[in-house]
């Protein structure tokens, strides 16, 4: 099915449909990596609205959209830094991952980007790494009071 997803940028007015496929991402899929106290701190329901809308602005995202619903989106920034890479917890694997990832590479590579670097959750380790990511460090970092492991993981391009 994933040949019907356009991939296109992002424009103002998604982010609520963003924080729903964020949302949906980790309390949907990465809770089987993480414990509830983790995914809560991760991804509260309460997350200011403001500064999701700036932020997603900021990171000006690629986004997912099949049958006029998006489903995922991700970002790449001008220096080779993945913040942001989600697919929507409600939609079970179908390659929309891959075609957000195959974008990210091409736009990295039409930028000039040498290498791609991301901080990757246990639970995308594995797709990150099918495509040629390795490993750089693992980390602990803290969010909202609690350790949410995950890796700083780097490609080159």
């Amino acid at each position: 099915m994933s040949e019907s997803a356009l991939i296109r940028r992002y424009e103002p007015g998604e982010e609520p449909a963003l924080f729903d496929i964020y949302f949906t991402a980790i309390h949907l899929v990465a809770s089987h990596d993480y414990t509830a106290e983790q995914i809560q701190a991760w991804a509260p329901r309460d997350i200011d609205a403001a500064l999701w809308k700036n932020k997603m602005r900021e990171i000006n995202p690629f986004v997912a959209e099949l049958h006029g619903e998006l489903v995922g989106y991700a970002d790449v920034q001008s220096n080779g830094y993945i913040d942001h890479f989600f697919v929507s917890g409600t939609h079970p694997p179908r390659g929309i991952g891959s075609l957000l990832m195959k974008r990210i590479f091409a736009h990295a590579m039409s930028g000039g980007v040498r290498t791609l670097t991301s901080y990757v959750s246990l639970t995308a380790q594995p797709f990150f790494a099918r495509f040629g990511f390795i490993v750089v460090e693992q980390r602990s970092p803290e969010v909202r009071g609690v350790v949410i492991p995950n890796a700083l993981m780097s490609y080159d391009l």
